[in-house]
């Protein structure tokens, strides 16, 4: 497994974060969060799952991997990252909803989620929410008003632990990107995802 690693060695807190279904650690996205939450005193840590990383071998495009490798990808990542208590967990979409499924049996001490996917797409009956009603890890969703894989009305009506922050963004969709109308830039959305991401975490560690 391979990590690219942003900020200081020495940071109070290590921030480990993995890709989305479609597109890989080196994302603008995932390097957007990655260097915005290392110029925030935080160690960012990015991995890719074995499918993603395969891709890099072969160029062929293939699809994620079954759930059983993806949950035992995330505790090889926090395995090999040192103090679970000092470490928070999370990512874009897929990955931050891997993530929730081990934090509570990791023992982190938190939980990012970057736009999660409540539901597929076009499936809003089939739910991804019922490991969050029990939820017990410190956790941020930051999610777009215009997320179709939950938005505001949707997420309202869910059972979620009240370990679970939400951050909406507004007007953007499940890259938190605003429509142009709305007045608003990615730059912008993006980087209130980071603020949030970066008091949250600087609170789970003090905390």
């Amino acid at each position: 497994m391979d990590f690219l690693f942003d900020g200081p060695d020495d940071a109070p807190a290590t921030l480990a974060l993995a890709h989305g279904a479609g597109a890989p650690m080196d994302s603008p996205f995932m390097v957007f969060f990655a260097e915005g939450l290392a110029a925030r005193g935080l160690r960012v840590v990015r991995f890719e799952f074995p499918y993603m990383a395969g891709r890099r071998t072969d160029d062929r495009k293939r699809g994620p991997d079954r759930p059983d490798v993806l949950l035992a990808a995330w505790r090889e990542a926090i395995g090999k990252l040192g103090d679970p208590g000092r470490l928070i967990i999370g990512g874009k979409s897929m990955g931050g909803r891997i993530a929730s499924l081990i934090a509570d049996e990791a023992g982190v001490a938190g939980l990012v989620c970057l736009g999660y996917p409540f539901h597929p797409p076009r499936r809003p009956a089939t739910l991804r929410t019922a490991h969050l009603a029990g939820l017990a890890t410190p956790t941020l969703i930051v999610q777009g008003t215009r997320d179709p894989l939950g938005r505001p009305e949707e997420v309202a009506g869910y059972a979620l632990s009240a370990a679970i922050r939400l951050c909406w963004v507004e007007d953007g969709d499940h890259d938190l990107v605003p429509r142009k109308r709305s007045g608003r830039t990615r730059a912008e959305n993006w980087q209130k995802g980071v603020e949030a991401a970066a008091q949250f975490a600087s609170a789970c560690i003090i905390g």
